[in-house]
């Protein structure tokens, strides 16, 4: 068992998910392969997302989660497999998401696993090669609704800025 890669797996993954929360856009990109394959879908999209490179992935995550938009991620429970090699691996996490769309008074949850595929690249970091997940639940909130909801701080809002 390769600890050193199943460590640096796990710190890679975490990185994806604080990256694209924290809308660091050039570090979420180095998380993930050139060839990237990536598999994500939401109720809430409406749609099925696939993208085959790096670019598309960044392109569509910064365009689409921008600072009008907050999100967490939080990942759990991996079970991370390095091939024999030791320069691919795989691995499965569970996860939970919370985002808030305050311009439109929604509040999104829900949870998962990923499906993931690792692979060492020729500089020799781990990146993200291949990635997907199967949704558990995902529940959507009307903040209209929820008239005791009220947002006090936000990184992206001036106003809310602590």
């Amino acid at each position: 068992m390769d600890l050193v890669a199943i460590e640096q797996i796990r710190q890679l993954k975490y990185r994806y998910f604080r990256t694209l929360d924290l809308k660091d856009w050039d570090t979420f990109g180095d998380c993930l392969a050139e060839d990237v394959v990536a598999r994500y879908g939401t109720q809430a999209m409406d749609k099925p997302l696939h993208f085959d490179n790096r670019a598309d992935v960044v392109e569509f995550m910064s365009g689409n989660l921008g600072t009008g938009i907050i999100s967490v991620h939080i990942a759990n429970h991996p079970e991370i497999e390095v091939g024999e090699a030791g320069d691919t691996a795989t691995g499965s996490w569970g996860f939970e998401d919370t985002v808030i769309v305050p311009d439109f008074k929604v509040l999104i949850r829900g949870g998962g696993y990923y499906q993931d595929e690792y692979r060492k690249d020729p500089d020799g970091r781990w990146r993200i090669a291949s990635t997907r997940y199967e949704r558990i639940y995902e529940a959507m909130t009307s903040l209209e609704d929820t008239p005791s909801f009220k947002l006090i701080a936000n990184r992206w809002d001036p106003a809310l800025r602590h």
